[in-house]
């Protein structure tokens, strides 16, 4: 089930929340998240649902034993435990198609293979499971007692299949003791729309842009970078607008969740963009294996080391695909550039809008391996946006090309002048409210008219 679908705004949101409201107690109101949100995540495919229930007890159990173990040399098997089943999963179910396809290539892999179904969000709940038990190892986190506890900060809804990634010190009071007001209903129902409307109406009109090219064989040189410029718009909106939604979804229920997004695109270098950019996920990397692996504690070969493993590990954390790794590579890279240059960009002498621009080129790059089929794609899209392949011509926008243009138009703006969706809502005027929910109504009345598109992380 998806936020941006009609079964969930007039079925399940309706009834979650009436159920919410009128069971007594916050005990009670955590059991009717826990369980509406198993079935938010069955509605796709039921049995996954065990998968991830066996991550939440495996990690209670592993947990509760490091509690007791009292000294970390003790707590450590407890952790490897934990550390070994979820990545185990995760590794089988996100990248055994990855190995044996590349062993098949070779001459090597078994001559049968059914591929595996990738349960989705599974990237998301894994990490999150993880960083509550590597904080309990670490003592600054204690093991929580009730399974329901951790069962029901794992499984919430709002956040589970495309984040933020919530740590569970983040939301830890708010399970025994949180408020709920209709000044916070109201924000998050608001932040809520915002995500809606940035979903539908921007990011999956300016889709009919960036997919022609990104399907192309042969793109030239105006279709690869108005197309690799529209995907930009499209994931920018698509993700911002689905963490909006949860965030939004949070607040109605008295959960306060992090922000994801801090306007990425006004970034003046790589570096800032990435403090920028699905900031829960970096801070995790940084958190939970920059540090860890030594950080910049060990001399300047060392720490350029670390940075690198980081960026193509989250790379590769989207997906088991070669290109992936490449993208965490080519993120990686200019990181470390940046840093040789005392974490400042090459371009950083320009003046402030030049950098912004010049910053921008290069995510440009970097979204081109990303959205790319595969590698050759990848290289075969980089070749046309340095020219090698003609000029080309604009492509038709599929079947609505009015709708998409001025999609792509609005969102360049908000991207580049506007601020981010938090600010927004906090300083809403009433008559900025009501054009909000004329937006909604439309983006309702779109969702009802045509097929649905499928958030875009919802693939890794």
């Amino acid at each position: 089930m998806v936020f941006s679908s009609l079964v969930f705004l007039f079925g399940f949101l309706p009834l979650f929340l009436l159920t919410y409201a009128v069971v007594p107690g916050l005990r009670s109101k955590n059991v009717v998240v826990t369980l509406w949100s198993y079935v938010f995540y069955a509605w796709w495919r039921p049995d996954f649902v065990l998968l991830m229930l066996f991550s939440t007890l495996v990690d209670w159990f592993c947990s509760i034993r490091m509690g007791e173990a009292g000294e970390k040399r003790s707590r450590k098997p407890w952790l490897v435990v934990s550390m070994v089943t979820n990545l185990g999963l995760l590794a089988w179910f996100k990248y055994a198609n990855l190995v044996v396809g590349t062993l098949q290539d070779v001459g090597m892999g078994p001559s049968v293979w059914e591929d595996v179904v990738l349960p989705v969000g599974i990237s998301f709940y894994t990490f999150q499971s993880m960083s509550y038990t590597i904080d309990v190892y670490r003592g600054e986190v204690k093991p929580v007692r009730s399974i329901l506890d951790l069962a029901c900060y794992v499984s919430m809804f709002p956040q589970l299949v495309a984040g933020p990634i919530v740590r569970y010190r983040d939301v830890q009071e708010q399970l025994t003791e949180r408020k709920h007001s209709v000044e916070l209903f109201a924000t998050g129902a608001a932040l809520f729309m915002v995500g809606m409307v940035k979903k539908v109406l921007i990011a999956d009109h300016v889709s009919l842009i960036a997919d022609p090219v990104f399907a192309a064989t042969a793109p030239g040189f105006i279709d690869a970078w108005l197309g690799v410029l529209a995907f930009a718009i499209q994931i920018y909106f698509d993700f911002s607008g689905y963490s909006d939604m949860a965030v939004g979804l949070g607040l109605l229920i008295g959960f306060r969740l992090p922000m994801n997004f801090d306007s990425p695109y006004h970034s003046a270098s790589i570096t800032e963009f990435w403090r920028r950019w699905h900031i829960s996920l970096s801070t995790w990397l940084r958190d939970y294996l920059y540090v860890p692996l030594g950080g910049n504690r060990h001399g300047e070969v060392r720490t350029y080391c670390n940075l690198a493993t980081t960026m193509l590990l989250g790379g590769l954390w989207h997906g088991a695909q070669w290109k992936f790794l490449a993208w965490g590579a080519y993120q990686g890279g200019f990181l470390i550039l940046e840093r040789l240059m005392g974490k400042r960009a090459p371009w950083g002498f320009l003046p402030k809008p030049l950098q912004v621009l010049f910053t921008f080129a290069i995510v440009l790059g970097g979204w081109a391996v990303f959205q790319a089929r595969d590698m050759a794609a990848a290289v075969d899209l980089w070749t046309a946006m340095l020219g090698t392949q003609g000029l080309g011509e604009v492509p038709a926008a599929a079947s609505h090309p009015e709708e998409a243009w001025i999609a792509l138009g609005i969102g360049v703006l908000i991207a580049f002048f506007g601020v981010h969706s938090w600010k927004l809502v906090q300083g809403f005027r009433a008559t900025t409210l009501v054009w909000l929910f004329v937006l909604f109504v439309v983006a309702v009345m779109q969702l009802a008219a045509r097929s649905h598109n499928p958030f875009l992380y919802f693939h890794f």
